[in-house]
């Protein structure tokens, strides 16, 4: 049996705010792999360090020190421009705020990273994605004519579009009621194993945590050995 791609290598990273006496350790020291296809989550209480891994994982925000290899790309050897180009078509971000453009409908909003790769069938693609997360009847509705939900799901719609390697999500459903939580978080669930995609996702819900293929929890900026039961012990409800 050979052994699954590594879509994220992560090896000693830190993040620090600040210099001198004001310098915050924000991620210390932090190394993490994951596998292709691999669905893995990310617990800690407030300011263990879960949203800066993600940003510093996901390109958005630079590391202080460490490499981090992502979708085949070596951060540490990118500048800006750089890390933007290797974020378009690799890496998919869901957020607990939906982010979507507000002058654009649904199906313009899907197809915006599409149109930003160069694809000729952008809208097709858009409304393709749309129908899949069960939105066909809302294809030219704008955002504020969606509910929370349905706006979730839009954003869900754009970040796998482009059928990208890799797929965060930040408290994907931290902004929605039990009910739409767990229908958007079973859709979030079905669309990566459909595509493949591998996932990363930050929650405070641990039962959501569970139907992960890994939990990894993190405490003062560090990766937090151990089990999942001790791991799990304080952390935010």
């Amino acid at each position: 049996m050979t052994a699954p791609d590594i879509v994220i290598d992560a090896r000693d990273v830190t993040l620090s705010l600040g210099k001198d006496a004001a310098q915050v350790d924000i991620l210390r020291g932090v190394s993490l792999s994951v596998a292709a296809g691999e669905s893995v989550a990310l617990l800690g209480p407030s300011g263990s360090g879960k949203s800066s891994l993600m940003a510093v994982l996901s390109g958005l925000e630079r590391a202080t020190g460490g490499s981090i290899r992502v979708a085949g790309a070596d951060f540490g050897a990118l500048d800006e421009d750089g890390l933007a180009l290797a974020r378009r078509g690799r890496i998919g971000i869901v957020l607990q705020a939906f982010h979507l453009l507000p002058t654009m409908t649904a199906i313009e909003n899907v197809a915006v990273p599409l149109e930003l790769e160069g694809a000729d069938d952008a809208f097709a693609r858009a409304e393709a994605e749309l129908v899949a997360v069960g939105l066909g009847h809302r294809l030219t509705h704008y955002p504020a004519q969606l509910s929370g939900g349905e706006q979730q799901r839009v954003a869900i719609a754009r970040a796998i579009a482009p059928r990208p390697a890799l797929l965060f999500a930040d408290e994907p459903t931290g902004n929605l009621d039990a009910a739409n939580g767990a229908a958007i978080m079973d859709l979030l669930f079905a669309r990566q194993q459909e595509t493949g995609a591998t996932l990363v996702m930050i929650t405070h819900d641990i039962a959501l945590s569970r139907r992960c293929d890994r939990i990894v929890t993190m405490r003062d900026g560090r990766i937090v050995e151990g089990s999942v039961e001790n791991a799990l012990a304080g952390i935010d409800a």
